[in-house]
């Protein structure tokens, strides 16, 4: 469970997913998260272990390509948005996001870390530990998603020294499947409020007559995992009813695309174990002109 020493197990996973990829997995990498392993901080070891133990493992395996694939779709999105001007940069549910302290466009955009509190001080006294600096770009906004309203991620968001009145990127990875779909609902509409212009990736998860053979067996294991954990799986939804959801909270739907369809064909062509697998869906909306 979550505390006020740790953060989620899930944000843990994720940047130990990250981290295993450069470690365990052929080259050329997916994506390339140098600092990821830093922030794991005194758990390092022991998460990347399992990987470099029982690195082809079908979970595994299946838990580094969902984490790079999303990764580096959201990010190759934000260089493009960043050099047709936009620089502000919104990640809900950061986690142990490492985008802010490691890349070189997050010079030019400024950064707003969005998630629970436990997660957002454990990250900033494990990169305080590590030597790493946090920008003066970078701001830290507190939230309960499940509480979460329009004005909430407004006026949080505005005291950070966001900037209401310019488009952003608004990612939103590894998290809807956690929430009630009213919080899912709520949420969007707070984006759908934002400047026109701005572009929202978000991921979630499809039910289970969508999923293929090898994205059932992992969510059957995931799920399980993550339940026993305190962070149950809560929320599936096919792209129709995603975008569906974006409709209602003023968005506008701009496609979606599974794990294979988010790089380029080539990239799939591996000789380690990482397969793209039928889960996890990456959708895209802008904020229209009002």
């Amino acid at each position: 469970m979550v505390n006020n020493e740790q953060p989620s197990r899930t944000a843990l996973m994720s940047a130990a997913a990250r981290a295993a990829h450069l470690l365990v997995d052929d080259a050329p990498p997916i994506f390339a998260d140098t600092l990821a392993r830093r922030l794991l901080g005194d758990q390092a070891d022991e998460l990347l272990g399992y990987h470099q133990a029982y690195g082809d493992h079908p979970v595994l395996s299946g838990a580094r390509a969902a984490a790079v694939t999303r990764s580096r779709y959201t990010e190759d999105r934000l260089a493009e948005l960043a050099g047709q001007g936009v620089d502000q940069y919104v990640i809900l549910g950061a986690g142990l996001d490492s985008f802010a302290f490691r890349s070189e466009p997050a010079g030019r955009v400024r950064v707003f870390e969005v998630d629970r509190p436990a997660t957002q001080h454990w990250k900033q006294a494990v990169l305080a530990r590590a030597g790493v600096a946090v920008p003066p770009s970078t701001g830290f906004v507190a939230v309960d998603f499940e509480q979460l309203s329009a004005r909430t991620l407004a006026d949080g968001l505005a005291r950070a020294g966001f900037d209401p009145g310019r488009p952003a990127l608004v990612s939103w990875l590894g998290v809807t499947m956690y929430l009630s779909r009213e919080a899912i609902g709520r949420t969007l509409a707070a984006v759908g409020g934002l400047a026109p212009g701005t572009e929202l990736v978000v991921e979630h998860l499809l039910p289970a007559g969508q999923r293929d053979e090898a994205g059932q067996a992992y969510a059957e294991v995931v799920m399980a995992a993550a339940a026993e954990q305190g962070e149950p799986w809560r929320t599936f939804l096919t792209a129709g009813e995603m975008a569906g959801l974006l409709r209602e909270s003023g968005l506008r739907p701009a496609g979606s695309v599974g794990q294979r369809e988010a790089l380029p064909a080539a990239e799939w062509e591996r000789t380690d174990s990482l397969r793209p697998f039928e889960l996890s869906v990456l959708t895209r909306a802008s904020v229209p002109a009002r």
